[in-house]
């Protein structure tokens, strides 16, 4: 057991966090106009995008990651321009896991977002409009800081399931160390291989980390209910 701890490679864990972290930034620019969209409009459209929004939800990861995987190889018109134009593989490299990441977590970022914007007081907006402030400045000074449990549970979360995600980063990019070997797909091979001490140990830290994101997603938002009825 000693042993295994002494054999622990962490370039996984941080290839893990440094593809959720920039993930979820992506997805936070990309989520809060649609987000807000979603939360403000009465097209007869919004059921259909709201539930192609959610598909990475209800949808088998090995379908999506297929379905990744095929749009960002060079088999297809995107993944052949990529690399015929600029000389950028899509699959089986960083980039193509961020991008599969972002379809995957998509979701994640989106629905607490929209919660957010719609709980809050439709008369705070009005009076934003009516103050002067356009549409980005009333989201960014007058909706967000209203909505802040929605706001960190949505970032957390969405880090917290990237760094989880297997399915679809295994199809998309497979496990090159130092490049798309994540924990999850550590894990994976760790079982494969029958090495259990090493796979326990990573899986330990995986759940406790995982554990510890959702105590916290928890706490604040408790703590925040709790100073509103307080006020």
């Amino acid at each position: 057991m000693i042993e295994s701890f002494q054999n622990i490679e962490f370039e996984p864990f941080l290839l893990s966090f440094k593809l959720a972290g920039i993930t979820t930034i992506i997805l936070f620019i990309l989520s809060l106009p649609l987000a807000w969209y979603l939360s403000q409009t009465k097209s007869k459209l919004k059921p259909f995008i709201e539930a192609t929004t959610a598909l990475p939800i209800v949808l088998p990861p090995s379908v999506l990651g297929f379905y990744i995987l095929f749009s960002l190889s060079h088999n297809s018109p995107l993944g052949a321009f990529f690399e015929d134009t600029f000389g950028i593989k899509l699959v089986f490299n960083f980039t193509g896991l961020v991008i599969a990441s972002c379809f995957y977590s998509l979701p994640f970022m989106v629905q607490p977002l929209q919660s957010g914007f719609e709980s809050i007081n439709k008369n705070i907006l009005e009076a934003s409009y009516i103050s002067g402030k356009n549409k980005f400045e009333t989201i960014l000074k007058v909706a967000l800081p209203n909505m802040k449990p929605s706001l960190i549970t949505a970032i957390i979360v969405t880090f917290a399931h990237t760094v989880g995600e297997f399915g679809v980063v295994l199809m998309v990019g497979g496990s090159i160390s130092g490049e798309t070997k994540v924990a999850s797909v550590a894990i994976y091979e760790m079982v494969e291989i029958m090495d259990y001490t090493s796979a326990h140990i990573y899986s330990a830290i995986m759940l406790i980390i995982s554990f510890f994101v959702l105590l916290g997603v928890y706490a604040f938002n408790r703590k925040q209910k709790f100073s509103g009825f307080i006020k």
